[in-house]
């Protein structure tokens, strides 16, 4: 029989992370109480000034469509940006606004990446990395690293993994879901790699740069070597709690910018008029709320790294920013409970969700079977909660 699928689409996984969250939702609608810890957003509202700038937006009748690849002002908003934070200097034709900073990376892997060309992302990874590497037809090259070097490759690592199919490297600092976050002389020891390789493009996922625990962010686009060459992706979801608003950005060189907006015009057209107004409030408004919403986290983190180090068996480093911890549960492989044994990540979530009511992320869904992430955009209590539940459960095993 004829498949209805086509083969690009079978090839795909299902998002684990999206899987766990409506096992979740579906116990809870059941009644039971689960301390969700799956879903990677933080648990703050948006800030006023830029809901107000949204409310605003619909007054001023911003309901038609938007240019492809975003408002100019917002482009504008996004150029200041990055001079202000970055000292990187764009023009509004190297900026284009998508509806998510995963639209983003998708656009730039859609235009780049040939189908049989090679993808270098370091593991552990985002789940979606290896899916759209797979959607836009090429090769993931996945190099490996372990909780003993804080989830950091090396550049060894990097220049073995090059081949002249090599297109992309895709990188992630503050990473999902370890935490890790790459120094300026880490950057630096990979663009000296890079800048013997000028066709290998490097998508930049900095979605996370704000939840930074470590000072300054760093990008690899402020090494001019390879500036060009270096795709920025970029949003609004994180630092500013609006994850709903889908509005990400790219700061890219004009000939991947203008290919990315041939893309998005026949796929998507340009993003929310209205969301994309409350952007511009976003990155030109106050940042208390964003500091705030950071020092929350980092207080998290402290607390949440406590109580899963003091676990006999789980192996836990403490992450440099984003809001997950990363624990390594290889101990637990083997043990039994009730009929069952953990033999994985997976079977060690579905243990917590079942005997615990907490819900985690297995690590397979990342590239670390072994492992198992933990949100911790959550409140102190709810975080306590659910650990004081681990604990318990995890007494069961033997």
């Amino acid at each position: 029989m004829m498949e209805i699928v086509s083969g690009k689409i079978r090839k795909l996984s299902d998002s684990q992370t999206m899987a766990m969250n409506q096992k979740s939702s579906d116990l809870q609608a059941k009644g039971i109480d689960i301390i969700n810890l799956s879903v990677g957003e933080p648990d703050f509202h948006t800030p006023p000034h830029i809901k107000e700038a949204a409310k605003k937006a619909i007054d001023d009748n911003f309901s038609f469509y938007s240019p492809v690849g975003g408002y100019p002002d917002l482009k504008q908003a996004i150029v200041k940006k990055l001079q202000s934070e970055n000292n990187l200097d764009y023009s509004p034709s190297n900026i284009m606004v998508s509806s998510g900073a995963k639209h983003s990376i998708a656009n730039a892997l859609m235009v780049l990446v040939d189908e049989g060309d090679d993808v270098i992302v370091p593991a552990p990874y985002w789940v979606s990395y290896v899916e759209l590497v797979k959607l836009s037809g090429g090769n993931n090259i996945i190099l490996e690293s372990s909780i003993d070097n804080n989830f950091k490759i090396t550049p060894e690592q990097i220049e073995d993994a090059i081949t002249p199919k090599t297109k992309v490297l895709l990188l992630c600092s503050p990473n999902n879901p370890s935490g890790s976050v790459y120094t300026r002389d880490e950057l630096s020891d990979f663009v000296e790699i890079l800048t013997r390789y000028p066709n290998i493009f490097i998508v930049s996922d900095e979605i996370y740069e704000h939840i930074n625990f470590m000072g300054r962010h760093e990008s690899i686009a402020s090494f001019n070597e390879i500036k060009d060459r270096v795709v920025l992706v970029n949003g609004v979801s994180k630092a500013f709690a609006m994850t709903g608003w889908r509005i990400g950005y790219m700061a890219a060189a004009e000939i991947v910018i203008k290919a990315c907006s041939k893309l998005q015009g026949q796929f998507t057209s340009g993003p929310s008029s209205i969301a994309q107004k409350a952007a511009i409030a976003a990155l030109t408004g106050d940042m208390t709320y964003t500091r705030k919403m950071r020092e929350a986290f980092k207080r998290r983190r402290d607390l949440v790294t406590e109580r899963a180090g003091k676990i006999k068996g789980m192996k836990v480093s403490k992450p440099e920013g984003a809001f997950y911890i990363f624990p390594d549960i290889s101990h637990f492989k083997g043990m039994k409970y009730e009929g069952g044994v953990i033999e994985s990540g997976n079977d060690f979530c579905m243990f917590l969700l079942e005997h615990a009511h907490v819900a985690a992320v297995p690590g397979e869904a990342f590239g670390a079977p072994l492992h198992i992430r933990i949100s911790y955009a959550a409140s102190d209590a709810k975080l306590n909660d659910a650990f004081d539940r681990i604990e318990n459960a995890l007494e069961k095993l033997k």
